[in-house]
C-alpha cells in the first residue's frame, strides 16, 4: 500500500509538470509554427492582449533590462523597447528558430532590441543581468518548468522580478470557437501556477486579474 501511495505521489508531481496533454501540437512542425504565426500579431491581437496596459501593469520604467521568454514572433517587442528607452535593453528569446527569426525582421529597426535561441530547458541567459524576465501566454508551454524557472532565478538581478501573464483554466478564457478550449488547453489555473513557481524558489509579490475572466498577472521575485 505504501509503495502504491508513493508511486502515484510520484505521478501527481509528474502531471503537474507537464502540459495539457496536446497543447504544443501545433507548435511541433514548421508548418503548425507558420499556421500559428498569424495569430500571434497585428491589431487583432492588439484589441484582446492590451500590450500598452500590460507595460503599465508590469511597471517597465526607462534603463530597465527586460527578458521576454517565448517572445514568438516578438509582438510584444516595440511596446518593450520604447517603455524602457534608449537606455534599457530588451531580450528576446524563444526555443524555435523560424519564430526567432520572424522577431527579428519586427525588431529590426529596434536598437535596443537582442535575440537568443533557448532550448526547452535553458533560455541561455546571462547571470544575474535582468530587472524584469516576463513570460506572455507562454508557460503553459513549458515541458520542463522546473528546469526553466532554476535558469530563469539565475539571470534576475538581486531585486528582479519573474512576472506570469496567461490564461485561467476555465470556460471562455481564450478566444476559441470551443468555449472549453482552455479548460483542455491551459495545464494549471492560477492558483497552482503560483504554488508551483513558489515551489522552484520564487515568492509571489503581486496577484491580480490583468484581462477579467481572461487572464491573470502573477509578478515573483527571488527567495
Amino acid at each position: 500500500m505504501k509503495h502504491l501511495i508513493f508511486v502515484g505521489f510520484v505521478s501527481s508531481i509528474c502531471l503537474f509538470g507537464q502540459p495539457a496533454p496536446g497543447a504544443n501540437d501545433r507548435y511541433r512542425t514548421p508548418e503548425g509554427r507558420a499556421g500559428m504565426a498569424a495569430s500571434l500579431d497585428g491589431e487583432h491581437r492588439d484589441t484582446r492582449q492590451k500590450p500598452k496596459e500590460l507595460i503599465a501593469a508590469l511597471r517597465i520604467k526607462p534603463g530597465m533590462t527586460v527578458v521576454d521568454i517565448g517572445t514568438g514572433v516578438g509582438y510584444m517587442l516595440p511596446f518593450l523597447s520604447e517603455a524602457v528607452g534608449p537606455r534599457g535593453r530588451v531580450v528576446a528569446e524563444d526555443i524555435f528558430p523560424d519564430f526567432l527569426e520572424k522577431a527579428k525582421q519586427k525588431g529590426a529597426q529596434l536598437k535596443n532590441v537582442s535575440f537568443v535561441l533557448g532550448t526547452e530547458k535553458d533560455p541561455n541567459l546571462d547571470t544575474g543581468f535582468a530587472d524584469l524576465i516576463f513570460i506572455l501566454d507562454a508557460y503553459h508551454h513549458f515541458d520542463y518548468p522546473e528546469e526553466m524557472m532554476s535558469r530563469i532565478r539565475r539571470a534576475l538581478k538581486p531585486g528582479g522580478k519573474l512576472a506570469i501573464i496567461d490564461y485561467y483554466k476555465r470556460p471562455g478564457a481564450m478566444a476559441n470557437a470551443n468555449p472549453n478550449f482552455a479548460v483542455t488547453h491551459i495545464r494549471l489555473d492560477e492558483a497552482d501556477v503560483v504554488a508551483q513557481i513558489e515551489g522552484y524558489g520564487y515568492r509571489a509579490v503581486l496577484r491580480e486579474v490583468f484581462l477579467p475572466g481572461s487572464q491573470y498577472l502573477a509578478l515573483f521575485e527571488k527567495k
